[in-house]
Protein backbone atom coordinates (compact mmCIF):
# COMPACT_ATOMS: atom_id res chain seq x y z
CA UNK A 1 0.00 0.00 0.00
CA UNK A 2 1.25 3.19 -0.94
CA UNK A 3 2.50 5.38 2.00
CA UNK A 4 -0.66 7.42 2.99
CA UNK A 5 0.02 11.25 3.34
CA UNK A 6 -2.55 12.20 5.71
CA UNK A 7 -3.25 10.15 8.83
CA UNK A 8 -5.73 11.28 11.48
CA UNK A 9 -4.29 10.32 14.63
CA UNK A 10 -7.07 10.39 17.42
CA UNK A 11 -5.86 10.36 21.71
CA UNK A 12 -3.30 12.50 20.04
CA UNK A 13 -2.76 14.58 23.42
CA UNK A 14 -2.72 10.87 25.55
CA UNK A 15 0.94 9.63 26.43
CA UNK A 16 1.29 6.97 23.29
CA UNK A 17 -0.36 9.92 20.79
CA UNK A 18 2.39 12.29 22.49
CA UNK A 19 5.38 10.25 21.50
CA UNK A 20 4.04 9.41 18.18
CA UNK A 21 3.14 13.00 17.23
CA UNK A 22 6.65 13.96 17.58
CA UNK A 23 7.97 10.50 15.37
CA UNK A 24 5.28 9.59 13.01
CA UNK A 25 6.27 13.08 10.87
CA UNK A 26 9.92 11.47 10.19
CA UNK A 27 7.90 8.92 7.99
CA UNK A 28 6.23 11.46 5.73
CA UNK A 29 2.83 11.90 7.45
CA UNK A 30 0.59 14.71 7.59
CA UNK A 31 -1.20 14.23 10.99
CA UNK A 32 -4.54 15.41 11.43
CA UNK A 33 -5.03 15.53 15.22
CA UNK A 34 -8.06 14.77 17.86
CA UNK A 35 -8.46 14.28 21.21
CA UNK A 36 -11.29 15.38 24.14
CA UNK A 37 -8.99 18.16 25.22
CA UNK A 38 -7.30 20.78 23.33
CA UNK A 39 -3.09 19.85 22.78
CA UNK A 40 -0.79 22.55 24.18
CA UNK A 41 1.01 23.51 20.72
CA UNK A 42 -1.10 22.39 18.49
CA UNK A 43 -4.23 25.18 17.57
CA UNK A 44 -5.30 23.39 14.98
CA UNK A 45 -6.01 19.98 16.90
CA UNK A 46 -9.57 19.19 16.12
CA UNK A 47 -11.00 19.03 20.08
CA UNK A 48 -14.23 16.45 20.24
CA UNK A 49 -15.69 13.74 21.79
CA UNK A 50 -16.08 9.97 19.79
CA UNK A 51 -20.27 10.41 21.18
CA UNK A 52 -20.07 13.46 18.70
CA UNK A 53 -20.43 11.71 15.37
CA UNK A 54 -20.68 15.27 13.04
CA UNK A 55 -17.52 15.97 14.38
CA UNK A 56 -16.00 12.41 13.79
CA UNK A 57 -17.45 12.91 10.62
CA UNK A 58 -15.79 16.24 9.51
CA UNK A 59 -12.65 14.67 11.24
CA UNK A 60 -12.12 11.65 8.40
CA UNK A 61 -13.28 13.27 5.69
CA UNK A 62 -10.09 13.14 3.25
CA UNK A 63 -7.61 11.66 5.16
CA UNK A 64 -6.08 8.11 3.70
CA UNK A 65 -6.21 6.38 7.06
CA UNK A 66 -6.56 6.34 10.59
CA UNK A 67 -4.25 5.53 13.68
CA UNK A 68 -7.17 5.42 16.67
CA UNK A 69 -5.98 5.77 20.23
CA UNK A 70 -8.81 7.56 22.09
CA UNK A 71 -10.53 6.43 24.62
CA UNK A 72 -9.63 4.89 27.93
CA UNK A 73 -6.55 3.14 28.97
CA UNK A 74 -6.80 1.96 32.35
CA UNK A 75 -9.78 0.01 34.15
CA UNK A 76 -12.99 2.20 34.45
CA UNK A 77 -16.92 1.57 35.62
CA UNK A 78 -18.38 -0.56 32.55
CA UNK A 79 -20.85 2.65 32.06
CA UNK A 80 -17.63 4.84 31.19
CA UNK A 81 -16.16 1.99 29.38
CA UNK A 82 -18.99 1.32 27.08
CA UNK A 83 -19.52 5.06 26.22
CA UNK A 84 -15.82 5.99 25.16
CA UNK A 85 -14.21 2.46 24.20
CA UNK A 86 -17.01 0.51 22.67
CA UNK A 87 -19.65 3.23 21.40
CA UNK A 88 -16.79 5.71 20.60
CA UNK A 89 -14.84 3.07 18.19
CA UNK A 90 -17.89 2.01 16.46
CA UNK A 91 -18.55 5.70 15.92
CA UNK A 92 -15.05 6.26 14.41
CA UNK A 93 -15.36 2.94 12.10
CA UNK A 94 -18.74 4.23 10.99
CA UNK A 95 -17.61 7.55 10.28
CA UNK A 96 -14.69 5.92 8.03
CA UNK A 97 -16.71 3.98 6.00
CA UNK A 98 -19.38 6.51 5.05
CA UNK A 99 -16.40 8.76 4.25
CA UNK A 100 -14.06 5.76 2.52
CA UNK A 101 -10.84 5.35 4.60
CA UNK A 102 -9.43 2.65 2.83
CA UNK A 103 -7.37 2.00 6.57
CA UNK A 104 -7.56 1.91 10.74
CA UNK A 105 -4.84 0.89 12.48
CA UNK A 106 -6.26 0.32 15.62
CA UNK A 107 -4.25 0.29 19.24
CA UNK A 108 -5.76 -2.73 21.27
CA UNK A 109 -4.02 -4.19 24.15
CA UNK A 110 -2.48 -7.04 25.83
CA UNK A 111 -5.11 -6.74 28.31
CA UNK A 112 -7.91 -8.19 25.68
CA UNK A 113 -5.28 -11.54 26.65
CA UNK A 114 -4.67 -10.78 29.72
CA UNK A 115 -5.54 -13.49 31.84
CA UNK A 116 -3.03 -16.06 29.15
CA UNK A 117 -0.89 -17.34 31.45
CA UNK A 118 2.32 -15.78 30.56
CA UNK A 119 5.55 -17.96 29.21
CA UNK A 120 7.61 -19.43 31.86
CA UNK A 121 11.50 -21.39 31.00
CA UNK A 122 11.33 -23.47 27.80
CA UNK A 123 7.26 -22.36 27.38
CA UNK A 124 6.75 -20.92 23.82
CA UNK A 125 5.92 -17.55 23.07
CA UNK A 126 2.49 -16.47 23.44
CA UNK A 127 1.20 -17.30 19.37
CA UNK A 128 -1.31 -14.04 18.28
CA UNK A 129 -4.12 -16.28 17.39
CA UNK A 130 -4.30 -17.32 21.60
CA UNK A 131 -7.55 -17.03 22.87
CA UNK A 132 -8.68 -13.69 24.33
CA UNK A 133 -9.12 -13.45 27.49
CA UNK A 134 -10.03 -9.71 29.10
CA UNK A 135 -8.58 -9.09 32.61
CA UNK A 136 -10.97 -6.22 32.71
CA UNK A 137 -13.64 -3.96 31.24
CA UNK A 138 -10.59 -2.43 29.52
CA UNK A 139 -9.56 -4.97 28.22
CA UNK A 140 -13.12 -6.79 26.71
CA UNK A 141 -13.50 -3.30 25.46
CA UNK A 142 -10.39 -4.18 22.99
CA UNK A 143 -11.60 -7.28 22.45
CA UNK A 144 -14.52 -5.62 21.24
CA UNK A 145 -12.69 -3.63 19.11
CA UNK A 146 -10.81 -6.54 17.48
CA UNK A 147 -14.18 -8.04 16.63
CA UNK A 148 -15.60 -4.65 15.18
CA UNK A 149 -12.41 -4.36 12.97
CA UNK A 150 -13.12 -7.96 11.70
CA UNK A 151 -16.83 -7.40 10.72
CA UNK A 152 -16.12 -3.75 9.11
CA UNK A 153 -13.12 -5.83 6.81
CA UNK A 154 -15.73 -8.87 6.06
CA UNK A 155 -18.77 -7.05 5.34
CA UNK A 156 -17.31 -3.45 4.20
CA UNK A 157 -13.63 -4.16 3.02
CA UNK A 158 -12.38 -1.41 5.59
CA UNK A 159 -8.93 -2.92 6.55
CA UNK A 160 -7.39 -2.73 9.86
CA UNK A 161 -4.37 -3.69 11.87
CA UNK A 162 -4.87 -4.48 15.43
CA UNK A 163 -1.73 -3.73 17.71
CA UNK A 164 -2.07 -5.69 20.86
CA UNK A 165 0.41 -3.10 22.42
CA UNK A 166 2.24 -3.92 25.18
CA UNK A 167 3.69 -0.58 27.30
CA UNK A 168 5.32 2.17 25.06
CA UNK A 169 7.37 4.68 27.29
CA UNK A 170 11.13 5.67 26.75
CA UNK A 171 12.47 3.09 29.14
CA UNK A 172 10.89 0.27 30.74
CA UNK A 173 9.67 0.86 34.42
CA UNK A 174 9.14 -2.64 36.04
CA UNK A 175 10.66 -6.05 35.82
CA UNK A 176 7.02 -7.21 33.69
CA UNK A 177 7.51 -4.41 31.40
CA UNK A 178 10.99 -5.85 30.26
CA UNK A 179 8.73 -8.70 28.65
CA UNK A 180 6.22 -6.32 26.81
CA UNK A 181 7.74 -2.73 26.42
CA UNK A 182 8.10 -1.30 23.02
CA UNK A 183 10.24 1.87 22.48
CA UNK A 184 9.02 4.52 20.79
CA UNK A 185 10.83 4.58 17.83
CA UNK A 186 9.64 0.71 17.78
CA UNK A 187 6.00 1.94 18.10
CA UNK A 188 6.60 4.12 15.26
CA UNK A 189 8.42 2.21 13.32
CA UNK A 190 5.32 -0.79 13.81
CA UNK A 191 2.70 1.78 13.12
CA UNK A 192 4.68 2.63 9.92
CA UNK A 193 4.28 -0.78 9.09
CA UNK A 194 0.82 -0.81 9.70
CA UNK A 195 -0.20 2.02 7.56
CA UNK A 196 2.14 0.50 4.14
CA UNK A 197 1.85 -3.03 4.13
CA UNK A 198 -0.12 -4.62 1.45
CA UNK A 199 -3.74 -6.78 1.92
CA UNK A 200 -4.04 -6.65 5.62
CA UNK A 201 -7.61 -7.17 5.86
CA UNK A 202 -7.55 -7.68 9.68
CA UNK A 203 -4.61 -8.44 10.85
CA UNK A 204 -3.54 -8.40 14.45
CA UNK A 205 -0.40 -8.41 15.79
CA UNK A 206 1.47 -8.25 18.87
CA UNK A 207 3.29 -4.83 19.67
CA UNK A 208 6.46 -4.74 21.79
CA UNK A 209 10.21 -4.42 21.28
CA UNK A 210 12.58 -7.36 20.14
CA UNK A 211 12.57 -7.86 23.75
CA UNK A 212 15.20 -10.74 25.05
CA UNK A 213 12.23 -11.53 28.21
CA UNK A 214 9.94 -11.42 25.52
CA UNK A 215 6.66 -13.66 26.05
CA UNK A 216 4.52 -13.32 22.67
CA UNK A 217 5.02 -13.82 19.34
CA UNK A 218 5.76 -11.16 16.94
CA UNK A 219 5.67 -13.21 13.68
CA UNK A 220 2.69 -11.16 12.71
CA UNK A 221 3.79 -7.92 13.22
CA UNK A 222 7.44 -8.94 11.15
CA UNK A 223 5.13 -9.93 8.60
CA UNK A 224 3.93 -6.75 7.84
CA UNK A 225 7.31 -5.32 7.14
CA UNK A 226 8.05 -4.11 11.15
CA UNK A 227 12.05 -4.44 12.21
CA UNK A 228 12.01 -3.66 15.65
CA UNK A 229 15.47 -2.44 16.47
CA UNK A 230 14.97 -2.03 20.39
CA UNK A 231 15.33 -4.29 23.52
CA UNK A 232 14.67 -3.90 26.94
CA UNK A 233 17.68 -6.17 28.19
CA UNK A 234 20.19 -3.38 29.14
CA UNK A 235 17.60 -1.63 31.72
CA UNK A 236 17.07 -5.33 33.39
CA UNK A 237 20.00 -5.29 36.16
CA UNK A 238 18.74 -2.28 37.81
CA UNK A 239 15.02 -2.94 37.63
CA UNK A 240 15.73 -6.73 38.69
CA UNK A 241 17.59 -4.95 41.48
CA UNK A 242 15.34 -2.31 42.84
CA UNK A 243 11.94 -4.78 42.06
CA UNK A 244 13.30 -8.18 42.77
CA UNK A 245 12.52 -11.22 39.85
CA UNK A 246 8.90 -12.17 38.78
CA UNK A 247 7.43 -14.87 41.20
CA UNK A 248 5.25 -17.11 39.83
CA UNK A 249 2.90 -17.73 42.67
CA UNK A 250 2.08 -14.09 42.74
CA UNK A 251 -0.91 -13.80 40.27
CA UNK A 252 0.05 -10.36 39.28
CA UNK A 253 3.07 -11.56 37.62
CA UNK A 254 1.73 -15.50 37.06
CA UNK A 255 -0.56 -13.50 33.86
CA UNK A 256 0.25 -11.68 31.19
CA UNK A 257 -1.78 -8.69 31.99
CA UNK A 258 0.20 -8.35 35.23
CA UNK A 259 -1.70 -5.99 38.19
CA UNK A 260 -4.77 -5.57 35.97
CA UNK A 261 -5.59 -9.27 36.75
CA UNK A 262 -5.86 -8.36 40.35
CA UNK A 263 -5.60 -4.65 41.18
CA UNK A 264 -6.05 -2.98 38.04
CA UNK A 265 -5.35 0.69 37.76
CA UNK A 266 -8.28 2.88 37.82
CA UNK A 267 -9.15 5.84 35.14
CA UNK A 268 -8.51 9.20 36.93
CA UNK A 269 -10.97 11.06 34.85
Amino acid sequence: MPAPRTVLLTGAAGGLGTLMRDLLPEYGYRLRLLDLRPIDGEPDAIVADLADKEALREAVRGVDAIIHLAGISLEAPFEKILKANIEGTYNLYEAAREEGVARIVFASSNHAVGFTPRPQGDDPLIPVDTPRRPDTFYGLSKSFGEDLAQFYWDKYGLETVSVRIGSCFPEPTSVRMLSVWMSPGDGARLLHAALTAEDVGHTVVHGSSANTRLWWDLTSARALGYAPQDDSEPYAEKLIAEQGDLDPTNEAHAYLGGHFVNDPPIWPY
